[in-house]
């Protein structure tokens, strides 16, 4: 058991039909930091997620990707905090997509509600808490979709795979931010940056 300064985990499903999906944005950051890091995430099945530790100077972080299903995320990021040693849920950094958010901003948010996520709203029920830190990453349009499953449940379009790769570069920054410099930082600097 390894104790971590902080712990951030990416939200999506596990599986290879779902890869590239909106839905699965969280696990997209996380792949993209863990590649920045040099960290290697492995099959943890007591932990239900991919998970391994690295350094970001001067703070010990684990990078996770749960493997259950989307609404049962919390079971895993449970397990995480546990495994971790985690004292406190603003140790918790939290990376999802986001309907209410266009594509190409990111919002950074602690506490409160879930926003009608089921990925969040299983973290809040499973830990017993909201206060945990999240980086929302965009993938709304101008017009909300009629069948929002279908939509976050499909790839990203190839026109918008620039912007994509905006927000993962968007994303990586902002975790490390509200690492090094702190929570109220980042939000002051994304935030000023999505108005």
């Amino acid at each position: 058991m390894k104790t971590v300064d902080f712990l951030v985990v990416g939200l999506g499903n596990p599986g290879d039909e779902y890869r590239c999906t909106r839905h699965n944005f969280g696990f997209q950051a996380v792949d993209r930091l863990a590649s920045g890091l040099g960290v290697s995430l492995r099959h943890l099945p007591m932990l239900e997620a991919e998970a391994g530790v690295g350094d970001l100077s001067p703070y010990t972080l684990a990078l996770a990707k749960p493997v259950t299903f989307m609404n049962a995320s919390g079971r895993a990021v449970a397990a995480l905090t546990r495994f971790f040693q985690l004292r406190s849920p603003e140790q918790l950094i939290v990376i999802h997509d986001d309907l209410d958010i266009p594509l190409g901003k990111i919002k950074i948010k602690s506490g409160g509600g879930s926003g009608g996520h089921k990925g969040v709203s299983s973290i809040i029920a499973s830990l017993g808490t909201d206060e945990f830190r999240r980086v929302r990453l965009g993938i709304g349009l101008e017009k909300r979709p009629d069948d929002v499953v279908d939509y976050v449940l499909a790839p990203f379009a190839g026109e918008e795979q620039e912007l994509v790769q905006h927000v993962l570069v968007e994303a990586e920054a902002a975790v490390k931010m509200i690492i090094q410099q702190g929570l109220e930082k980042a939000m002051n600097h994304f935030h000023r940056q999505s108005s």
